[in-house]
């Protein structure tokens, strides 16, 4: 692999120097400020605002994402239903994992600029947090959070990218971004870096997703919503 810039290997999951302590995960070191407003703001409104996930680097992502292509962890349809993967094509199995899991390099988790956030004190005693749509629409724990959230992220620097499905990623109303400091971490993010990114590691399919790479990435990596 060619030698990535500092920007384009935070981006890649590859280099932690751009994260900083956040309540017991990590983040980019940008968006501190705004992420601690948002949290104070939300704490306010009776919220006890909480990550579930944060940063998380190339070699975590690699792991979810072979242990899916290889059986070892299950994945799931639009449905929330086990797809089987031994009767799909490779080029299937690769977008069946993607509606949920990020390519490997690819994942928006790997800028610190990106989290999962739920309300610990709207969950149920003895339920479990799933983070799954449900959760967040009319009816669910965190419905009136999710309210909030969407009247109130952007006056803290965030948006969701996953609001609703759009024919690439599924949604996920739990998925926060700091709009600002995500652009520019995704402009270091191209097709070109990308696959010599996965040429370089041991990320299972590699040879399907790199002839995949330019489709994929207009219809998982560049398709948020704005």
């Amino acid at each position: 692999m060619s030698q990535l810039s500092t920007l384009a290997s935070q981006a890649s999951g590859l280099c932690d120097s751009h994260l900083v302590p956040f309540g017991g995960y990590a983040v980019h070191r940008a968006i501190q400020r705004d992420l601690s407003a948002l949290s104070e703001a939300a704490e306010r409104a009776g919220f006890s605002f909480s990550i579930a996930s944060a940063h998380r680097d190339f070699h975590r992502q690699c792991l979810i994402w072979n242990n899916k292509f290889l059986g070892v962890r299950p994945v799931l349809n639009a449905q929330n239903e086990a797809v089987d993967l031994s009767v799909l094509t490779p080029e299937a199995c690769v977008h069946a994992i993607m509606l949920y899991s990020a390519l490997p390099g690819a994942s928006r988790h790997h800028f610190g600029t990106d989290l999962d956030v739920y309300a610990r004190n709207c969950l149920p005693d003895g339920q479990h947090l799933q983070l799954e749509p449900w959760e967040y629409e009319q009816g669910g724990p965190f419905a009136e959070f999710n309210a909030w959230l969407s009247e109130h992220l952007g006056e803290f620097g965030f948006f969701r990218p996953y609001q609703r499905y759009q024919g690439g990623v599924a949604a996920e109303p739990w998925h926060i971004s700091h709009r600002l400091c995500a652009i520019k971490m995704m402009e270091a993010v191209s097709v070109e870096t990308l696959a010599a990114v996965i040429r370089s590691h041991d990320v299972a399919a590699k040879h399907t997703i790199l002839q995949m790479l330019p489709t994929l990435y207009s219809q998982y990596i560049d398709n948020i919503c704005e």
